[in-house]
């Protein structure tokens, strides 16, 4: 938990081992590649907090995206892999923070899925298929973040109206087994969108 982080675990040992064990409690199978970009990926915000916090405010993603969309070469490829971190970051550990927002949660998903889906088609890139695969699989991503962020103490999601409401909007496994548990079966025949 969040303990061993504060003892002798470093930040990477931490998180691959919260990674692993999310991965393992959603039965999300990924590549060996895409695990250890997702632990990376988490280290990084951790060394860099400052400025990976104030970087996911600067300016709206959807933007970013358009500005990376039209640019080239190393620059293209480093703010759409940007744009798709942030994504499945927000997400993943405040996803509850984006509800009832001009964009909700279903809007920084076809982002991220966005992004990481136009690095997928870059021969440039060492990690194409690792981004293919995070683009096929953001929603359990976001689960295996969200699992690492509850585990951490870092949020609680206990309002069931909400997690419904983003149920309905993502489809997530983990969300649907919470509300199980809680006693409220998903109904997978209601609308995408709430009114």
């Amino acid at each position: 938990m969040a303990d061993g982080l504060l003892s002798n675990e470093s930040p990477l040992e931490f998180f691959k081992t919260q990674v692993e064990g999310a991965m393992e409690r959603q039965h999300l199978k990924t590549s060996a590649w895409t695990a250890y970009y997702i632990v990376q990926m988490l280290t990084g915000y951790v060394a860099r907090r400052d400025a990976a916090m104030s970087g996911l405010d600067d300016e709206p993603l959807g933007l970013r995206l358009t500005r990376a969309l039209h640019a080239d070469g190393a620059a293209q490829r480093e703010e759409l892999r940007s744009v798709g971190d942030a994504a499945l970051f927000l997400v993943g550990f405040f996803a509850d923070s984006l509800h009832r927002r001009v964009a909700d949660v279903d809007y920084y998903i076809s982002l991220g899925g966005s992004a990481y889906g136009r690095l997928a088609h870059s021969d440039e890139d060492a990690f194409a298929d690792v981004f293919g695969e995070m683009a096929s699989k953001f929603v359990p991503l976001t689960d295996v973040l969200a699992d690492v962020s509850e585990r951490a103490a870092l949020n609680r999601n206990t309002d069931v109206l909400r997690v419904y409401e983003r149920w309905l909007r993502t489809r997530s496994h983990r969300d649907g087994e919470w509300l199980a548990e809680q006693g409220i079966v998903p109904n997978r025949s209601a609308t995408h969108r709430l009114q």
